[in-house]
């Protein structure tokens, strides 16, 4: 069994360590008045480590922005159909469509693309490597295929999930993101042994948190709610930069 950490960038961006290979997650690195983290990011695209992988959830800016990557067009794109276009048609020639179920390998690391749902086409992933397993959420809303997850994959060492219940308010206030309810919930499935929020800081402006969004942007929230349902998983609620190693059970 090998080494398993992850490094939060910012949002739902995340540098992750597994198999010996190293994996971004759903990139985010170009900040605007109206589309902001609401937390300042831990590196910039310069400052990123030599990736195996970019794994990619859906194609909204906030976890899709692969204009800021244009360097590392040589890096493997992993994505739903949605993503693997504009993939294409930015440069990237090693892309690897998954739609739910369907897996790819990156060495010695699997990354099986599991269903999702948003206001646009999303996939999750579950990311296996040197007898380790991840559950990245993007910010997917709580679907009843993750009761699934723990039969086809056994025991889960990290969860990484959204947790600011995102509601769009010229939809009639339509939630497009899982709460902290809910992703306890999830947690309360896949029980891993540490379980890391994210997506629960963003603002779209002080404007456009009147009028557009709303989120809840209290972390806390979720790791109250773990500690009621699967008191048994640590919750670790990390800032940008900070690196975090998960224990293994074995």
């Amino acid at each position: 069994m090998t080494g398993l950490a992850v490094t939060r960038v910012g949002h739902s961006c995340h540098l992750l360590e597994i198999g010996g290979r190293t994996l971004l997650t759903d990139p985010w690195f170009t900040v605007t008045p109206t589309y902001d983290p609401g937390e300042p990011l831990a590196m910039s695209v310069a400052g990123l480590p030599a990736l195996d992988a970019i794994v990619i959830t859906h194609e909204h800016y906030d976890h899709c922005d692969l204009d800021a990557l244009l360097a590392l067009r040589d890096v493997p794109v992993i994505g739903p159909g949605t993503v693997a276009v504009r993939a294409r048609e930015r440069g990237w020639t090693d892309v690897r469509e998954l739609e739910a179920w369907a897996s790819t390998t990156i060495g010695n690391v699997t990354v099986t693309a599991t269903p999702g749902r948003h206001g646009v086409h999303e996939v999750t992933y579950v990311i296996q490597g040197g007898g380790r397993t991840v559950f990245f959420g993007g910010d997917s809303l709580l679907v009843p295929a993750f009761k699934e997850l723990p039969g086809r994959f056994g025991a889960f060492d990290l969860a990484l999930l959204p947790t600011n219940g995102l509601c769009v308010r010229p939809a009639g206030g339509m939630q497009v993101v899982m709460n902290a309810t809910e992703a306890a919930e999830l947690t309360a499935i896949l029980r891993p042994r540490v379980a890391i929020p994210h997506h629960y800081a963003f603002t779209s402006g002080r404007l456009g948190d009147l009028m557009i969004t709303k989120g809840d942007r209290e972390p806390l929230a979720f790791a109250s709610e773990v500690a009621r349902l699967v008191p048994a998983t640590e919750v670790r609620v990390v800032l940008p930069g900070q690196r975090v190693i998960p224990v293994s059970g074995s």
